[in-house]
């Protein structure tokens, strides 16, 4: 006999919208070094592109609240082939993850791609 075990429910609610605060298109070299000056410890590589995203903590909290998710700045570069690793100088490394099947990292590759070819930057 189980004790005070309830049915669990779990619940999944995908990101609905995002919002962009900031985009640049970057040289790589430009936007690695300022990754790894900034304690980004990750990037995003989607179709030929590295993509670096600045989040504030609360983010989180206000999609929770309000249902959008906000990044502050999105940088990217043309990266045509993937790799696991790209070294930012000797000793400096900063690991890239393959997000070309998530979602989230398609869709925002793909608006501010067409943002910037409709010159509306």
């Amino acid at each position: 006999m189980r004790m005070g075990c309830r049915e669990m429910r779990v619940e999944i609610k995908p990101t609905e919208k995002v919002k962009v605060l900031g985009f640049d298109e970057r040289s790589l070299e430009n936007m690695a070094w300022c990754a790894a000056t900034y304690s980004i410890n990750r990037l995003f590589w989607v179709d030929g592109h590295l993509l670096c995203t600045e989040v504030y903590e609360k983010s989180f909290e206000h999609e929770i609240e309000a249902g959008e998710f906000c990044i502050s700045q999105v940088c990217h570069a043309e990266y045509p082939r993937y790799t696991r690793v790209y070294e930012v100088e000797r000793g400096t490394q900063l690991p890239i993850v393959d997000a070309s099947d998530m979602r989230i990292y398609r869709k925002l590759l793909e608006a501010i791609l067409e943002r910037e070819e409709d010159g509306s930057e």
